[in-house]
């Protein structure tokens, strides 16, 4: 028998979403507001989202972000799918260390994580350019560091996604005459499969809403679509920028939710965890 949920616990968890979302609800009715400037409903449009697509700036932030999105969440997912499978693979007095080096960069504030990162940089170009050699913060500074944070979400991702599956199975493969490289491909990698895809989109979301690790690492010539927003609203909020939001809210949750779906368990399969 279902307990009923007392009506003050509903109605608190109700204003604490209230509060959460009804600022992004907000924002998302006022990139169609049919006023340019200013908190007042003049009608409803679509003009805006056509003037967005038109801005020169717009279209070469939205390049950026989708290659760092796109290259940091290949090489993560690699990364942190392996890493992912050794901490469920190896049993080892390690590994309560490196599950809390995993989990590191997933508590420190961003910025924390942006200042030591431009720390670090500074620090590395300091030494190459004793050896003659320079570069300058721009699409490489800020794809290694998405890949800093995204590895942890992917290989905790995929542990958990392992974890409910005996070590065994390999073994038992490799009794049938797999090899190691068989057994990975056939038994390991399909198992892990939806926690890697899972791993994978959560790892494209947080690299395509990233603001504060970009800031600090991007330099001054190169621009993703957070920084332009920052950048942007500094001169007034416009509905053009709440429509480049609202795009981003909507492929943010529409990642979420594949993430989710991917990692729920099939009725019927055995050894879902």
């Amino acid at each position: 028998m279902m307990r009923r949920t007392h009506p003050a616990l509903s109605a608190w968890a109700w204003l604490v979403y209230g509060f959460l979302y009804l600022p992004i609800l907000v924002l998302i009715i006022f990139s169609f507001n049919d006023s340019k400037f200013g908190g007042t409903w003049a009608g409803f449009t679509t003009k805006w989202y056509g003037v967005l697509l038109a801005r020169e700036d717009v279209r070469e932030a939205l390049t950026n972000t989708l290659l760092v999105a796109l290259s940091s969440t290949l090489i993560s997912t690699v990364l942190g799918t392996l890493v992912g499978l050794g901490l469920w693979r190896y049993s080892t007095r390690f590994r309560l260390p490196l599950t809390f080096l995993l989990v590191t960069p997933i508590v420190i504030p961003d910025v924390v994580m942006g200042v030591s990162l431009l720390m670090f940089y500074s620090l590395v170009r300091g030494g190459l350019e004793l050896t003659g050699w320079t570069f300058e913060n721009g699409f490489w500074t800020v794809m290694f560091a998405h890949v800093t944070f995204q590895i942890s979400y992917v290989a905790l991702t995929v542990r958990s996604r392992l974890a409910g599956y005996d070590r065994s199975l390999e073994e038992a493969a490799r009794d049938l005459g797999a090899s190691s490289v068989q057994s990975f491909l056939r038994v390991i990698l399909p198992l892990a499969l939806p926690g890697v895809l899972a791993g994978a989109l959560l790892a494209f979301t947080l690299s395509l809403d990233d603001f504060v690790v970009t800031y600090f690492t991007s330099g001054s010539g190169f621009r993703t679509l957070p920084v332009l927003i920052y950048t942007s609203v500094k001169k007034g909020v416009t509905p053009d920028i709440n429509a480049l939001s609202t795009l981003l809210v909507l492929v943010t949750v529409v990642a979420i939710i594949a993430a989710n779906a991917i990692m729920r368990p099939r009725p019927g399969r055995r050894g879902e965890a």
